[in-house]
């Protein structure tokens, strides 16, 4: 039963599906928060060359500030729950509040034994219209994911979908990609960010967001996540240079004995 219900959901992703932006710049592992425990987490990433303009009513990025608070907490061994609250700092606008998202994500358990770890996101929430063409939108993120010994690859073919706003609510494509190398506790590799558009009218590769990413995530201490690095756009639509850095820290809730 618990198997037909997931192999459901996995379907459902590739039929329904607003990207974050810049807001969380991040490739998903499979694996979900322990239960019972939480991790606090904080995105932050600057826009050294991005746009200068408005353009369909957005603020420009160049400049950007995006500063996003993520906590996630373990429900069950294989479901978690997460909370984002979006910020920007863009001069002359100052600092804003966007939006926020709530994120249910289910796994695959272990005892599956499946060759790769698969788990599944659903994102819905809301960002103000100066910062996004869609105010309330749907992103549904299937996480596949492997590690050969030092060798980790991951693969979020995401989709999302305008609730509200400018999008007609045709699905778009947002891939994803990671693949890093781990030396003396401290990964390092690439990541690759895209969208190619609403799949009904793909526009030409110009025309499209894809960027790259040179990354390292450190494994100094199984209670700490730390990534980051600079990443380049690989088109005109893309913000030419940022550079990211994300910082969790995890904790365990221990339920007090009684005497």
């Amino acid at each position: 039963m618990i198997k037909s219900c997931i192999a459901s959901i996995l379907l459902l992703s590739f039929t329904v599906a607003a990207a974050q932006d810049n807001y969380e710049i991040q490739v998903y592992a499979s694996p979900t928060q322990t239960k019972g425990s939480t991790i606090f987490e904080l995105h932050s990433n600057f826009t050294f060359k991005g746009e200068k303009n408005i353009v369909d009513g957005l603020r420009p990025t160049f400049h950007a500030l995006h500063e996003t608070v993520e906590i996630t907490h373990g429900i069950g061994e294989n479901f978690e729950l997460g909370f984002y609250l979006f910020t920007n700092y863009t001069s002359p606008y100052g600092y804003r509040l966007i939006g926020t998202h709530l994120r249910p994500r289910i796994r695959v358990p272990e005892k599956w034994k499946w060759p790769v770890g698969v788990s599944l996101s659903t994102e819905f929430g809301f960002q103000r219209r100066q910062y996004s063409t869609d105010t309330w939108s749907i992103e549904i993120r299937p996480i596949i994911d492997k590690q050969f010994n030092n060798f980790y690859i991951a693969f979020n073919p995401t989709f999302g979908i305008g609730v509200r706003g400018s999008n007609d609510h045709t699905p778009s494509f947002e891939p994803n990609i990671k693949s890093t190398v781990t030396i003396n506790k401290v990964a390092l590799g690439l990541e690759y960010y895209g969208s190619l558009g609403q799949l009904n009218q793909i526009p030409k590769i110009g025309s499209q967001s894809h960027a790259l990413f040179a990354v390292a995530d450190l494994f100094v201490d199984p209670r700490w996540e730390v990534n980051f690095g600079p990443g380049w756009g690989l088109t005109k639509a893309t913000d030419a240079f940022v550079f990211k850095l994300l910082v969790g820290r995890r904790i365990t809730w221990k339920k007090s004995r009684k005497a």
